[in-house]
């Protein structure tokens, strides 16, 4: 029997995924209840804008493990992107990195997210997502490298402008902050895009040809298929 395709390989060549925002304190029912109701391919939660301690993350990753759903963590801010191989050794099998607009932030990213020799990830952290069975240093190494999800967040007309050049090698999706750029879109009345999805459609074209991904935060199960339509393929949804 062919092996079953990981999520990364899932999200890159284009199949439709769906993750489901979650509390860092959710109970073991109230998760179990949500993932019911829909097939979900990850759980997203986030330190950007709740509270967050490093202790609840490694307890929330082992919840999800133990149901079978790996998590999403979004850092607090693209200063942090320093600490992404800190924060992997917790549990996460997948980081959002929010507000992106240079080069220089995803070129650290990468270097932290990644093991050599892709890049320079320090080793260890027992809670690590898919160390079990995997004790190996150059085995874990390169299974990571080749299943750990990285996304970066547009969130401003200069990282839509730029969007080509942020999606580097080893990035798998550029997620979408629909709110913030909002704001942008309001400071820049001038500007030719006008709306969120002006600015989508403009990421989604410079991203034709590559395996980058566009995660979008639609929140509402009823607006996937409009974005469905102009060529998203992973969602970002609250609970239904």
């Amino acid at each position: 029997m062919a092996e079953q395709a990981s999520l990364k390989e899932r999200i890159r060549r284009g199949d439709i995924v769906v993750g489901v925002s979650v509390p860092m304190s959710i109970e073991r029912g109230r998760l179990e209840d949500i993932l019911s109701r829909d097939t979900y391919g990850f759980i997203s939660v986030d330190s950007q804008h709740s509270a967050y301690s490093e202790e609840r993350l490694v307890a929330l990753c082992a919840l999800a493990a133990e149901v079978g759903i790996p998590v999403q963590f979004r850092i607090k801010h693209p200063r942090h992107a320093y600490l992404i191989g800190n924060i992997l050794d917790l549990g996460p099998l997948s980081i959002e990195v929010p507000l992106v607009e240079t080069a220089d932030i995803v070129d650290e990213a990468l270097a932290v997210f990644y093991y050599p020799q892709i890049g320079k990830r320090s080793w260890g952290g027992n809670a690590r997502y898919g160390i079990q069975g995997r004790d190996n240093r150059a085995e874990y190494a390169a299974w990571w490298n080749s299943h750990g999800i990285l996304c970066l967040q547009i969130e401003t007309l200069t990282a839509v402008t730029h969007a080509r050049q942020l999606a580097k090698p080893g990035v798998d999706c550029l997620t979408w902050g629909p709110s913030d750029l909002s704001f942008d879109l309001e400071a820049h009345p001038e500007h030719p895009f006008k709306t969120v999805d002006d600015c989508l459609r403009h990421v989604l074209k410079q991203l034709e040809g590559t395996d980058i991904r566009i995660s979008f935060r639609n929140y509402d199960a009823a607006l996937r298929n409009k974005y469905m339509d102009m060529g998203v393929t992973v969602f970002m949804e609250r609970p239904r």
